[in-house]
């Protein structure tokens, strides 16, 4: 499969190269419009097995209601590698989104956005291919330094790069009491601010956001053959 601007048969040496290049893409900007659907982004594999399940949701915003979702399986050969990830899982999401009748103004994605050593995780990836805004909902860090964030619900920290500690990359947010924070990161063509706003309206008493809780579900249901594509 070829996109705009690289292939995915590569090497890890190659995708090491090709994010390096394709962060220069990456747009940090106000979202610039309001925002009537929101989807949600996942992907369901064994870390290394071939055999993937992508599927994303489509809500009304800000009411949160499901009105559209799209699975598929299909094969991956790239190997699991942090920090590359999006070689492994985007390729399925990318036709994923080509079944997406309604499109959403913007895409919440199980993953990293620019909080990432090269600036651009699967958020920033597919958002850049893709050209829509997105954001990046991690379940846990990858990259960068934060202090350590309050106990409360909406408690947070903002992310430092590990080497210069004026930029700030993503956010800790504690979304749920008792519940670990996750981390927050612009895809692309948003703020933080925004992000973390979009974040944070689509927070209904669960550690995840509605799009990537319910996107999560949505794909295991389908591995399981609980609904069918």
């Amino acid at each position: 499969m070829m996109s705009k601007f690289h292939t995915w048969a590569v090497t890890p040496k190659n995708a090491i190269e090709i994010q390096q290049k394709l962060r220069a893409e990456v747009q940090i900007r106000p979202l610039g419009k309001n925002i009537k659907y929101i989807a949600g982004a996942d992907i369901s594999l064994n870390m290394f097995a071939k055999d993937i399940f992508a599927g994303i949701i489509v809500l009304k915003f800000p009411e949160l209601e499901v009105i559209e979702h799209q699975v598929l399986q299909s094969i991956t050969d790239f190997p699991y590698i942090p920090g590359l990830l999006s070689f492994r899982e985007v390729p399925a999401l990318l036709e994923v989104w080509k079944k997406v009748k309604i499109k959403p103004d913007i895409l919440m994605v199980d993953g990293q956005g620019i909080a990432h050593p090269r600036r651009i995780g699967i958020a920033s990836h597919i958002g850049v291919l893709l050209d829509v805004p997105t954001i990046g909902v991690a379940k846990s860090p990858l990259y960068g330094k934060f202090k350590d964030v309050g106990e409360k619900a909406g408690a947070l920290s903002y992310i430092y790069d590990k080497y210069n500690k004026d930029e700030i990359i993503g956010v800790a947010l504690r979304s749920k009491e008792r519940s670990k924070p996750l981390i927050v990161s612009l895809g692309h063509k948003i703020t933080l601010e925004e992000a973390l706003a979009i974040v944070r309206n689509s927070l209904r008493g669960y550690r995840l956001p509605e799009p990537t809780r319910l996107a999560h579900e949505l794909v295991n249901q389908f591995r399981k053959g609980e609904i069918i594509a």
